[in-house]
């Protein structure tokens, strides 16, 4: 910080910050400007080669405060949050973090009032700039380059949003510690000699490498590993922006495999269904048989009791959950854990009878996480995998049975009708027609709501009834007796 005689205090004054990320040099000046009681709206912060934020505040060295002066109360909370936040390139971050400071001194618990438009705003720059943060560790792409003794070294380039490059170091240099490396940012660039961490200027993207050797056999590894039956676009964007895929070489594949997705999932449903030889079975007695006896897929073989689907054979509704729970597998029986009490609750307030109607599941067996002798077992999703092998069984019951309409609960009970992945809250409440001209209703798993806060469980509560309401119209319609 710039060492100025100090100005009456009394006045706005500007405090000039050696660099974008100066942590330390805000938390001293902060202390200072605490202990001499300057308030926040006197003081305009800045950054050395910035412009100022106000042209009629005088720079300023703030002095030390007072011998007598009472030490500040900073909760450790405070500053990890703070140490974070001042990465963020908003320029109002450092005010707000004195402000914050400030209130603070007054208001100790300030930053457990979640409704706080200022605890607010720097939960806000946290979040962004730890995902920032995973985004350069996840995103950041090395490519050897050879110098002229022959000794490999390699470059990488990245933009990140905020000034995390410095924060970010200690990651690269534990990673990547045998290697000879430099990340090359817009804001500056970090050089590893193996043994010495140096800091550079700022670069350009040419300055990067391009391809190297290895690129074509990571490509042909990201190409064998990319699961269709995974696929989903629109969450693979959030995660991996488009902004970062010019620096990724495997990016180049990624149109090409999304295309082809759907026919590769058609082929594995069709593996699955491959597994299943002869004739089906003809009575749902018969389906229970060969659900007890089925080890196709490790879930079976995994010594849980098999639980088939339960209910009117002639149903006029079907209902898909997911898998028996932990409540379900010992009794073998569907629905009657907490999930199944909400989803029975549910169907009767909306005028469905849940005895009326036949309750399966996509896996006919739990699949959980042993926590050891006396714990409760805890829920594992099953695989795409496992749902198309199960899903032989939902079509046999679902031919015996003939329902007029099918509700799934969840992607996995989607997946175990149309043999693909599909988004629940695109198509949740509308109605689908399948090929035998059944409708098929898809909504959220009533579990879902059992792990909400109360305030969103309000709100996720009433939509997931308005689903039950619209499906138990349609059924009306459909089968007017029901």
């Amino acid at each position: 910080m710039n060492a100025q005689p100090a100005p009456d205090l009394a006045e706005a004054c500007a405090v000039t910050l050696d660099a974008p990320d100066d942590f330390a040099g805000w938390r001293e000046t902060a202390r200072r400007l605490l202990q001499l009681r300057v308030p926040p709206d006197r003081v305009v912060w800045s950054v050395a080669g910035e412009e100022a934020g106000d042209l009629f505040a005088a720079s300023a060295f703030v002095p030390d405060a007072p011998t007598d002066a009472a030490p500040p109360r900073v909760p450790r909370r405070f500053l990890d949050l703070a140490g974070k936040g001042l990465l963020h390139s908003c320029p109002d971050r450092f005010a707000l973090l004195y402000r914050l400071l400030w209130r603070l001194q007054d208001r100790p618990g300030l930053l457990e009032d979640a409704a706080d438009r200022d605890v607010r705003s720097l939960d806000e720059l946290v979040r962004t700039v730890r995902r920032d943060i995973h985004k350069m560790r996840a995103f950041l792409r090395f490519r050897a380059v050879s110098e002229e003794d022959g000794a490999e070294h390699y470059v990488a380039w990245f933009e990140p949003q905020h000034h995390i490059l410095r924060a970010s170091a200690a990651f690269f240099v534990n990673r990547f510690t045998t290697m000879r490396w430099a990340i090359l940012t817009p804001q500056g660039s970090l050089h590893w000699d193996g043994e010495v961490l140096r800091e550079g200027p700022p670069a350009r993207r040419e300055q990067a490498a391009g391809g190297d050797p290895a690129e074509a056999l990571w490509k042909e590894y990201y190409a064998a590993i990319f699961n269709p039956a995974r696929l989903k676009v629109g969450a693979m964007l959030k995660e991996m922006p488009r902004r970062y895929w010019k620096n990724m070489p495997e990016a180049e594949l990624i149109p090409a495999l999304i295309a082809g997705a759907q026919a590769r999932e058609s082929a594995m449903v069709e593996r699955g269904a491959a597994l299943f030889v002869g004739p089906r079975p003809a009575s749902l007695a018969a389906v229970a048989e060969g659900i007890a006896t089925c080890r196709r897929c490790a879930i079976g073989c995994n010594g849980t009791r098999a639980v088939a689907g339960e209910g009117s054979a002639r149903a006029e509704l079907m209902i898909v959950g997911e898998q028996p729970g932990d409540t379900e597998e010992p009794r073998g029986r569907p629905f009657i854990g907490p999930a199944g009490q909400v989803l029975r609750t549910r169907l009767k307030a909306a005028g469905i009878d849940p005895e009326r109607a036949w309750l399966t599941n996509a896996v006919k067996h739990f699949k959980f996480e042993d926590r050891g002798t006396g714990k409760r077992r805890l829920h594992q999703n099953p695989t795409a995998r496992e749902i198309d092998v199960c899903r032989w069984w939902v079509e046999s019951e679902r031919l015996l049975v003939r329902p007029r309409l099918i509700l799934a609960l969840g992607a996995s009970a989607a997946r175990s009708v149309l043999g693909r992945t599909v988004s629940v809250q695109s198509l949740r409440g509308k109605a689908m027609v399948l090929e035998d001209g059944a409708e098929l209703w898809i909504t959220i798993h009533p579990s879902y709501l059992l792990r909400l806060g109360e305030d969103a469980r309000e709100t996720e509560e009433q939509r997931f009834a308005a689903d039950l309401g619209r499906a138990a119209a349609r059924l009306r319609e459909l089968a007017p007796g029901v």
